[in-house]
């Protein structure tokens, strides 16, 4: 009994991580993260908008607070999600490596899983101290049609539903004044529609 509760005691929780500009935050987004931490069994996931992602060319992406809110709308009735903030309160590039160090630095009790695409995947040896990353976190992979499963870094692979959804896409569509229903939470289309987001996204 004694060696019971010591085990529960100390039994790491196990939280999931998906990065990303959420710019906005749509669907393919929210099944991803509810589908890995639901197979995964984990305690939580966050969402964790990043400020300025270092992969690829600077971009303008519309105010961090209008991209938090969405996401707090998007996550509100899903207790298994959640958001983290820390990239952006940091400010700068987001290298992944120092964002997880932080937060295994200030969680000792917590195995992180970082969530990426199957298309992401072969990419991972191009990453800022990808090896010292690989130390800090489990890599979650989400399958992709046409993508191979394959890494010299451990991945664990995933099925989730295949939703062909991209943040550009959805700007483009708002800018142009098409529909965009059931590509977003509902919440989320509505305040993008009070704030008046995205009207001059071309």
């Amino acid at each position: 009994m004694c060696r019971s509760k010591r085990t529960e005691q100390f039994k790491k929780r196990q939280v999931g991580i998906l990065g990303g500009t959420f710019n906005p935050a749509h669907l393919a987004h929210l099944v991803m993260a509810d589908q890995v931490g639901s197979s995964l069994g984990l305690d939580k996931v966050y969402l964790m908008p990043s400020n300025q992602p270092p992969h690829v060319d600077h971009k303008s992406t519309i105010d961090s607070k209008h991209r938090v809110k969405m996401l707090e709308l998007a996550v509100e009735d899903n207790p298994l999600l959640d958001i983290e903030k820390s990239e952006l309160e940091r400010e700068g590039k987001s290298y992944t490596y120092e964002t997880m160090k932080i937060l295994t630095d200030k969680y000792p009790d917590t195995d992180f899983y970082f969530i990426i695409g199957g298309d992401m995947v072969a990419d991972l040896p191009n990453w800022y101290k990808i090896d010292e990353l690989a130390q800090l976190v489990h890599f979650v992979g989400v399958k992709r049609p046409n993508y191979p499963m394959e890494s010299s870094y451990p991945i664990i692979w995933i099925d989730v539903p295949n939703m062909n959804l991209s943040s550009t896409d959805l700007r483009k569509k708002i800018a142009q004044g098409c529909s965009v229903n059931y590509l977003l939470p509902e919440n989320v289309l509505h305040y993008i529609q009070e704030k008046g987001l995205y009207r001059d996204a071309l």
